[in-house]
């Protein structure tokens, strides 16, 4: 196996700059891609500023801080990624997008080593890999937000991908970004979401019964079950639009009524109420 020193992030949004935030702290040369350079800039400013505050907290020091920003450079020309060794993709929660992504990308990266890794929080790795010519090297690499904070990276091989891109990966995660990881089956919403979204759109269903207004409901969760965050804050946090795509992706593989997403949600969702991207959702961010 080869070592990965070059690590490409397609995705300039939240998870895409955690993503390259942790790979770029650990010393490694980072390509951020976007659809535009001004996307891929505006997510460069996002890790600086993630960076700077990790530094007024005493997290990294300065030269640490300096050392990591100097190793991203950003792009929105795929081809830039040709001769990196890892590409993790972070875009948007959608099967097809994600698929026409692995398509351009598998054309331009063309490192014959290269693992092609995605981010996705609910769909089959194996629907992705399906469309490359090198399904053997296609892996799921799932962070969690906030992914400078949050410990956990999901692994999740495909019936396709070999035991040595598993391997490689694993690796890296671990040894190279201090992650704790747990393999799971490629099925959709693996391990953490097939627990979590239930969880969360029962809380939703709870709203929009009456049961309780969304201060008591999480309240109840945090006061009576010690959780650090309530569901509804939870899901506000990673945003409602994410959550209904990750809950139809469960509901497709399943057909069980639990993955549904509620019509409250989808109401919020077309509704721009997207949790704290958007400034309001089950609670109000604006004024914070």
């Amino acid at each position: 196996m080869t070592s990965i020193k070059h690590v490409g992030v397609v995705g300039a949004g939240q998870m895409g700059r955690g993503i390259t935030e942790v790979c770029a702290r650990a010393g490694l040369r980072v390509t951020l891609c976007d659809v535009s350079e001004d996307r891929a800039r505006a997510g460069l400013t996002g890790v600086a500023d993630s960076l700077l505050r990790a530094e007024r907290h005493g997290v990294i020091g300065p030269e640490r801080r300096a050392h990591a920003l100097s190793g991203i450079s950003v792009t929105a020309d795929l081809s830039r990624l040709a001769e990196a060794d890892l590409v993790i993709e972070a875009a948007v929660e959608d099967e097809h997008a994600k698929a026409e992504l692995f398509r351009q990308l598998d054309k331009a990266v063309t490192n014959p080593s290269a693992v092609l890794a995605s981010n996705t929080s609910s769909i089959p790795i194996a629907r992705l890999a399906a469309v490359t010519g090198r399904p053997q090297a296609v892996v799921g690499l799932h962070f969690f937000n906030p992914v400078p904070v949050m410990p956990l990276v999901e692994v999740i091989p495909s019936i396709h991908t070999s035991s040595a891109t598993e391997q490689r990966v694993r690796s890296f995660a671990a040894e190279t970004l201090g992650k704790k990881t747990i393999v799971t089956q490629d099925r959709a919403g693996f391990v953490v979401n097939s627990l979590l979204i239930p969880y969360l759109l029962a809380a939703v269903r709870m709203v929009s019964s009456g049961t309780a207004t969304a201060e008591d409901i999480d309240t109840g969760m945090t006061a009576g079950c010690a959780h650090p965050m309530g569901p509804l804050r939870l899901a506000d946090l990673i945003g409602l639009d994410t959550v209904a795509a990750i809950g139809e992706a469960l509901y497709e593989e399943y057909r069980e009524p639990l993955y549904a997403p509620p019509p409250l949600l989808r109401r919020m969702v077309e509704s721009g109420l997207l949790g704290r991207k958007s400034g309001q959702g089950f609670f109000d961010y604006q004024a914070a």
